[in-house]
């Protein structure tokens, strides 16, 4: 018998425990790990079936967050809540959008252009708004044409998930017709409380200059059909550092730049690489 069950996870032991007790260990792990364990035995995927089990993964302002949501959420269990806000939920009249990282439960953001400072944002010979079927948010800004371009925005550190790495992204498409958007004077930086990072960015790398790796890791094409760039890394401690401050600008080669179409910027949980291999 000893020989016939070497190698295999013992889970006898588990499926001895109330399903609540199993539900109890089982919330010190992650979603991720919850899906795969249901699969181990009975034991685990009754207690995978939990609403306390889930509880635990939503944010505990999450009856704050659904007062806040654009439509109604009716969801029959916590489970089904749970991967029902891994999708896009629209809050704040449809200005800023709710996610949670699916394999984590980490909080994710993304703001609309219309809660940030966009400077010439209300000179129509500059900036348009528009309105895309396939973004997130009713508005978008196209800049029509300028030689300053700069983008600005803050989102209160107590929104996102404590003791966390966060990245920030720009999401944006550009115009056929775009032209002064290739420059290597371009600037991204996040600041939190005295912590800070700047780096040089670019809306359109340089293959030439830039190896493949860095090109993917910097720009990457999203499902949703939009392009999202990396700005910097903040990390959120205990969330009580104020607002998270992001820029981007092109101010210092002022010569006229047109096409770009702005969707927001995205607040995400900071993957390695090799998780994002795990998790593909």
């Amino acid at each position: 018998m000893a020989t016939e069950n070497r190698g295999r996870p013992s889970t006898c032991g588990f499926s001895m425990l109330p399903e609540e007790c199993i539900s109890y260990v089982l919330s010190f792990t992650s979603p991720c790990d919850i899906c795969r364990l249901s699969l181990v035995s009975k034991s685990f995927f009754a207690a995978a079936q939990s609403d306390l089990l889930w509880e635990s993964f939503l944010p505990p302002d999450i009856a704050e967050i659904l007062s806040r949501a654009t439509h109604p959420v009716d969801c029959s269990s916590r489970k089904e809540l749970y991967f029902r806000l891994c999708q896009p939920l629209l809050v704040d009249e449809g200005k800023l959008s709710f996610q949670l990282d699916r394999p984590t439960g980490k909080q994710t953001y993304m703001q609309s252009p219309e809660t940030m400072y966009i400077d010439w944002i209300n000179h129509p010979q500059y900036w348009k708004w528009i309105s895309l079927p396939d973004s997130r948010f009713s508005k978008q800004a196209e800049l029509v044409s300028v030689c300053w371009l700069a983008i600005i925005s803050n989102i209160d550190s107590r929104l996102l998930s404590q003791k966390t790495m966060y990245t920030a992204y720009m999401i944006y498409k550009l115009n056929p017709d775009s032209y002064g958007l290739d420059s290597n004077s371009q600037k991204a930086s996040i600041k939190l409380g005295a912590h800070s990072q700047e780096q040089r960015v670019s809306l359109i790398p340089d293959d030439e200059e830039d190896d493949e790796e860095e090109v993917e890791k910097q720009i990457q094409l999203r499902e949703d059909g939009w392009l999202e760039m990396v700005l910097g890394e903040i990390y959120n401690d205990q969330g009580d550092a104020g607002e998270i401050e992001i820029k981007f600008l092109d101010i210092e080669e002022l010569h006229w730049k047109k096409g770009l179409v702005f969707a927001g910027f995205e607040m995400r949980p900071t993957k390695r690489k090799m998780d994002a291999e795990l998790l593909r």
